[in-house]
């Protein structure tokens, strides 16, 4: 029944899954509108079933759709590497998706894929930086190869492992009256007005976890998406900031703001995520493995 499927049509039912609507999919595609469309109808004839509900005009993927898209990915990125199979040059090639956290996108990934590169000679990797939840959703819709992210996720299709860890900090204002004493012990940061990154960022996460439940009363003064709108609202005097070490140091080295000791345990871990149906070509599980053995050096 489905013994005529065509590789171009399941990189055809991939990208539509990835873009919602067949506009969309042909300008990824390089390909017509009717193409697509065509493609796409072949294959649903020949699986005998609708890979997507079609809602005002948007391509959603369905139940059937849902069971083809782990094969489909496989059978992409294997003939990816039946192509590479005989190249005389063994070197790693293919398309690296990675997806990080706010923190790692910005602090850790940079050093990690420049030293990637330097040791396997692989140039071709895209980084996407989010919060850990639009990274995990794009994670489950093969949008990503594989996430590093802050918090850990408990999502049934994911698959997460430490691989290394940073230390949070809790900022103030140069002016605040906080900084005058030595040590603080958490009933001092009652009543205390804080400066939050977004629902599903890490830094949020820890704070609701770590810090808030040993505050009787605390308040949200402002909800912010970037790590730098924090910390220059913590500068201004707008409240108290949790955020990675790694992200507030050069904020604290310039005195812009100033690091408040507490008698907490500030440690996270950082976590790399992969789909549990991910075929891992060659050039994933090399860089999986890569950023196991790799560790940030201290002295960047």
């Amino acid at each position: 029944m489905a013994a005529n499927i065509s590789l171009k049509q399941l990189k055809v039912f991939i990208t539509i899954t990835q873009h919602d609507t067949l506009t969309s999919a042909s300008e990824a595609l390089f390909l017509s509108k009717a193409a697509v469309s065509m493609a796409l109808s072949e294959l649903e004839k020949q699986i005998g079933h609708a890979l997507f509900d079609r809602v005002n005009n948007r391509l959603i993927l369905n139940q059937e759709g849902q069971k083809l898209l782990p094969l489909a990915d496989e059978l992409i990125e294997r003939a990816q590497d039946i192509g590479q199979l005989f190249d005389n040059d063994q070197s790693l090639s293919g398309l690296l998706r990675v997806g990080t956290s706010d923190t790692i996108g910005n602090q850790v990934a940079p050093y990690l894929l420049s030293d990637f590169r330097a040791a396997t000679g692989h140039k071709s990797q895209s980084l996407f930086i989010s919060n850990s939840a639009l990274i995990c959703e794009k994670l489950v819709d093969y949008e990503l190869d594989l996430a590093l992210i802050e918090g850990k996720t408990l999502h049934p299709q994911l698959i997460s492992e430490q691989f290394s860890e940073d230390e949070m900090c809790v900022i103030c204002a140069p002016d605040s009256p906080l900084i005058q004493r030595a040590s603080l012990s958490m009933g001092e940061l009652e009543n205390s007005e804080w400066i939050l990154r977004e629902p599903g960022s890490g830094s949020r996460e820890f704070f609701l976890r770590a810090i808030a439940p040993r505050l009787e009363h605390w308040y949200e003064a402002f909800q912010l998406n970037t790590t730098e709108a924090l910390i220059n609202s913590v500068s201004a005097g707008l409240g108290l900031g949790c955020l990675s070490k790694l992200s507030a140091e050069p904020a604290i080295n310039d005195g812009r703001v100033v690091e408040i000791k507490l008698p907490l345990d500030m440690k996270r871990r950082y976590w790399l995520l992969v789909h549990k149906e991910k075929y891992q070509s060659p050039l994933l599980k090399t860089f999986i493995q890569f950023c196991y053995q790799w560790r940030k050096e201290s002295t960047r």
